[in-house]
């Protein structure tokens, strides 16, 4: 009777053994799974923060057509008798989780854009909006860079002075698009 009970024993210590290896590699499965989600999220706030970056800086350029000497510009612009802000704080880069944007300078002077400092390769690779659409197919975070360029600037006739763009990047009034015929 003694010989019957230790097989039986044994038996069931290979049961315990084997569900503990499937409990591993389970967890393994869904770590790798909550990993690569948390990773998504991490690139949407990417995003996001970005273009909050960009579209601040389009407004303190559209204020004074010069760029923010820093970062905090952005936070309390007082060029003016009553102080404008663009970004009501310094948003953390998701994907190091620290203010440590590395900045896009401009030949001018002043700060253009901001990138992460992230050498992770992305996941996402592609279906980026159109103003996103360089981040495609890129292998770096850190390329993924959030600049505002002026797409059309005003032409003045010599001492002219123009009005105001009526909205930060977008064409200008009674200048001509390449490609259209008199407006049409």
């Amino acid at each position: 009777m003694r010989a019957r009970l230790g097989t039986q024993a044994g038996f069931t210590y290979l049961g315990i053994l084997a569900a503990v290896i499937l409990m591993g590699l389970l967890l393994t499965a869904a770590a790798r799974v909550w990993t690569l989600t948390e990773q998504r999220e991490r690139e949407t706030q990417l995003l996001f923060v970005g273009d909050a970056f960009r579209m601040a800086i389009s407004g303190y350029y559209a204020h004074g057509h010069r760029y923010p000497e820093t970062l905090h510009d952005l936070l309390l612009d007082d060029r003016s008798p009553v102080p404008v802000r663009y970004l009501r704080r310094l948003y953390l880069d998701p994907m190091t989780n620290s203010a440590d944007w590395q900045l896009v300078l401009a030949p001018e002077g002043g700060i253009k854009g901001v990138y992460s400092g992230s050498m992770r390769t992305p996941i996402k690779r592609a279906n980026f909006s159109p103003i996103d659409a360089l981040c495609a197919d890129i292998d770096c975070y850190c390329a993924w860079q959030f600049v505002y360029e002026p797409r059309f600037r005003r032409r003045v006739a010599p001492g002219g002075s123009a009005p105001g763009n009526p909205a930060p990047g977008g064409p200008t009034p009674g200048i001509p698009i390449p490609g259209k015929l008199n407006g049409r």
